[in-house]
């Protein structure tokens, strides 16, 4: 034993455990990889499309198994135009006094040396069957059961398989998804291999189904986390979307929380487009029995954690050569997972990729985040309240902006450099609308916003709490599963976040193609978010016990402010109730002034408030007049 050694011994429970520091400090190192040249590759390129697919997803598994105790391994990819998004937050934490700020690295040039670096967090590889699709994505769920890397079978001379399997490192396969002679293991008759279960007809279903026969009801997957990503069909048609949109960098945290992984169409009236020989039907009854069979492991009170968003540019909607458009299908995923349960956190198209959530995972958010609310002391030295305690309008028309949507990890993450850090934030009231369930996966961005708000920022929940899912279909019966009723389960699971954040608005909540909240429904809301809630399809005004409910009015998006003043005007115009919502979709702070600049020009007596004005006086509005408060008023 080396004196090196002994300096770093430590006496524990009557035995001396030797710490070397060489092996302390090792493990304090960050490995760092650049995965940008993917995003430079050719997609009308074949090989290049491969190259692009096989490196990102075979390194977010190992990233994800790495990162599952600790944060150990850190990529770039993920750019919003100009901006690089992962070097963003990486710079941002390496400054002085912050999160990784005293952490050494270790800088990878090529995934052949990554994958030897962390040889000995993996047990070797699963590999997948290039022709059957939805393989990629039951490697991935195989991937955080048995920490296994993945990767996509060719015995080209220079594929990655080739590689790491039959050369170099000579990886073992554990796990193989296809026959070894690279015939496909499902075929979509017969048996599902392996089990007794008779086969669906479709080798996509099958390779789902015989997961969860293997893995989930043996008891092996955490299915409090699930994720819906394109598979690797997405290399038949790269341009649909950005050239980040595979989402494999999405797969890193729920390899880490050894989650499952699906892409399946939410449609029953007609086959998948990715699949149209099979029976109609057959993805959703696929994904049904996913969601119960998670159901039942939850034991009813656990809501699945669901990543991902339909991949509506590749699949299941007219874009695809299907019959359907494209916020259907979202609402009809929604409401079919809400009815097991589940909730989406909706890494949609355009802004859907997102790499580095199990590396964030582990920072250290406080306790509680607090925010102010507002007394009625306040509000008559302010001049709204009269001294009686009357709403004061002086002819005035109230509006408040839905700042939107962040229901999304991947959305936040991405748009706090290019929206959120405006030097025109601060001249305004907003209310920011964000998931508190987001915490999960962009923890950093949710305390960084937070701490950068100025007194103008007021924070609410984004639709619909924590969590996307149709409130509607948790309310017995439950038309799809016929489930018990889901209510205190949801509120059970928002409270916690609600607290945390100090969160008592709901600021959009997404009926869809769910029933309305009943009074149940209105009841779970107001327990944990008691200054008010918008839902679409409630009357127009109600107060529902203490809580007030606004029912949802447009959408405005348009991108010339001077046309949104003209959508507003209208819709003020159209409402017989002095108190307005509007939504907006990314929109700079810029432009919600320009907006409140013309709206003033044009009518002085519409004005915008911050969110616990608006909410505070609407209430106190409701209890003093009756019929609205009933919901008499539409």
């Amino acid at each position: 034993m080396t004196a090196f050694k002994l300096a770093s011994s430590m006496l524990l429970g009557g035995w001396f455990v030797l710490l070397s520091p060489y092996v302390k400090s090792q493990s304090l190192k960050i490995g760092v990889f650049d995965l940008g040249y993917t995003l430079e590759k050719d997609l009308s390129n074949a090989e290049d499309v491969k190259t692009a697919w096989d490196d990102v997803h075979t390194v977010s598994t190992l990233q994800g198994i790495v990162n599952r105790k600790s944060p150990r391994l850190y990529i770039y990819l993920v750019k919003n135009g100009s901006i690089d998004i992962d070097r963003y937050w990486w710079n941002k934490y390496r400054q002085k006094d912050k999160w990784l700020n005293s952490r050494d690295t270790v800088v990878y040039k090529d995934v052949i040396s990554l994958v030897k670096a962390y040889r000995s967090a993996i047990k070797g590889v699963v590999v997948y069957d290039p022709t059957v699709a939805a393989t990629s994505n039951v490697a991935s769920s195989v991937a955080g059961q048995e920490d296994v890397i993945a990767i996509r079978y060719d015995p080209a001379k220079n594929s990655l398989y080739t590689q790491l399997v039959l050369q170099g490192p000579k990886l073992p396969v554990k796990v193989w998804l296809l026959n070894k002679n690279g015939s496909s293991l499902f075929t979509g008759s017969g048996n599902i291999p392996g089990t007794k279960r008779l086969s669906t007809g479709s080798a996509k279903n099958d390779a789902y189904l015989w997961f969860m026969e293997k893995y989930t009801k043996a008891g092996k997957t955490n299915t409090k986390y699930g994720a819906y990503y394109v598979d690797q069909q997405w290399m038949k048609n790269p341009h649909a979307a950005g050239p980040n949109h595979h989402t494999l960098t999405n797969h890193d945290f729920f390899v880490s929380k050894r989650g499952f992984f699906f892409d399946l169409s939410p449609w029953g009236d007609e086959p998948a487009t990715d699949d149209p020989t099979q029976k109609t039907g057959t993805d959703l009854n696929t994904l049904k029995e996913l969601l119960l069979t998670a159901y039942q492991h939850n034991k009813g009170m656990d809501y699945a954690y669901l990543g991902g968003f339909p991949p509506w540019a590749f699949k299941y909607t007219k874009h695809a050569g299907g019959s359907h458009d494209d916020v259907p299908t979202e609402w009809e995923y929604s409401a079919v997972i809400s009815a097991y349960n589940a909730f989406k956190d909706a890494d949609a198209i355009g802004f859907g990729a997102l790499a580095n959530a199990s590396f964030w995972q582990h920072y250290p958010l406080k306790k509680k985040y607090e925010q102010k609310w507002v007394t009625q002391a306040e509000l008559k030295q302010r001049g709204y309240l009269t001294e009686d305690g009357k709403v004061n309008f002086k002819g005035r028309n109230f509006f408040i902006f839905y700042v939107g949507d962040y229901d999304a990890s991947s959305w936040v993450s991405q748009t706090t450099p290019t929206l959120w850090d405006s030097p025109e934030r601060g001249k305004i009231p907003l209310m920011w609308c964000i998931s508190p369930v987001l915490q999960q996966r962009v923890p950093m961005a949710m305390e960084y916003r937070r701490e950068s708000a100025t007194k103008n920022d007021y924070f609410a929940a984004a639709d619909n709490g924590a969590g996307y899912l149709m409130p509607g279909m948790l309310q017995q019966p439950r038309p799809i599963s016929a489930l018990p009723d889901g209510l205190d389960a949801w509120v059970a699971h928002n409270k916690p976040y609600y607290d945390k954040w100090d969160l008592s608005i709901t600021g959009f909540i997404i009926d869809g193609q769910a029933p309305g909240l009943n009074k149940k429904g209105l009841d779970a809301y107001a327990k944990f978010s008691p200054n008010g809630i918008v839902p679409q399809k409630t009357p127009l005004t109600s107060l529902h016990g203490n809580m007030p409910v606004l029912r949802a009015d447009d959408d405005v998006n348009e991108d010339d402010p001077a046309e949104a003043a003209k959508h507003i005007l209208d819709r003020i115009g159209k409402r017989p109730v002095p108190f307005h919502w509007f939504r907006n979709i990314l929109k700079d702070p810029g432009w919600y002034v320009k907006v409140v600049d013309e709206l003033k020009r044009i009518d002085p007596k519409i004005e915008l408030l911050d969110a616990p004005t608006f909410f505070e006086l609407y209430r106190i509005y409701l209890k003093q007049t009756p019929d609205a408060a009933n919901g008499k008023i539409n």
